[in-house]
């Protein structure tokens, strides 16, 4: 039951998020049924995923080096930024490396069909001595590197990834202790089913659809990529 809900939860968030609209729900549909059919046995696999991603990193989830959590923008595996960078640098630490080939020989052999979004975060500390205009533009340079990494050493498709950064603006924790800074320096690995858009209504994977008066709004399906399906 509480998969069920969680399913549901992130089909319905990932929908709405893409499409940025209201949307109203749509009884009866056999093409509506399908995709949620499909998106449901992609949401299955990510759970499967998050069970064989905790076996494989047990150690350093003990470790407290990542963390791996179910969200709503998908299967989050979250890594503590200091253990990546040094402070105000976007170059990755050497002794990091060992770390992210683990987690990229998984994305690269073990979940493949996945798309995969990586997120840079900092505290709220303004910059002062590194160079950086602000903290956005630190966050998304650490984005990248992390995305050229597993680009250029190991072999992940480019066309699965994505890198943006956040700077102060998404804290987990305080920014008023040393702790809770450290946790809000981190780097977010989102791994999402993979969403395309279609045209001509909304034929989503959550059974939801456009309203009919909203005809400027792009709309999504799950779908394979033809790579994937080879």
């Amino acid at each position: 039951m509480r998969n069920n809900l969680l399913k549901f939860t992130l089909v319905l968030f990932i929908t709405l998020s893409l499409a940025g609209c209201s949307f109203v729900f749509q009884k009866g549909r056999r093409s509506d049924a399908q995709k949620i059919e499909e998106l449901n046995a992609q949401l299955d696999e990510l759970l499967r995923s998050k069970s064989m991603l905790e076996q494989k990193l047990g150690q350093e989830i003990n470790d407290k080096q990542i963390k791996l959590q179910m969200m709503e923008k998908g299967l989050v595996i979250t890594v503590v930024g200091d253990l990546l960078f040094d402070s105000g640098k976007s170059k990755i630490r050497l002794e990091a490396y060992p770390l992210l080939d683990k987690v990229a020989a998984i994305l690269k052999d073990d979940m493949g069909q996945f798309n995969v979004g990586i997120e840079g975060h900092t505290d709220n500390v303004p910059i002062k001595l590194s160079g950086w205009k602000s903290n956005w533009e630190l966050s998304t340079a650490r984005a990248l590197s992390v995305l050229h990494y597993l680009v250029n050493n190991q072999g992940i498709a480019p066309e699965r990834l994505s890198a943006i950064g956040y700077g102060e603006y998404r804290p987990v924790d305080s920014n008023e202790t040393i702790d809770g800074r450290k946790q809000n320096r981190r780097v977010e690995i989102v791994i999402l089913p993979n969403i395309s858009k279609v045209k001509g209504g909304f034929k989503g994977s959550s059974g939801l659809k456009a309203p009919e008066d909203n005809l400027n709004t792009d709309s999504f399906e799950l779908k394979e990529s033809e790579d994937n399906l080879k």
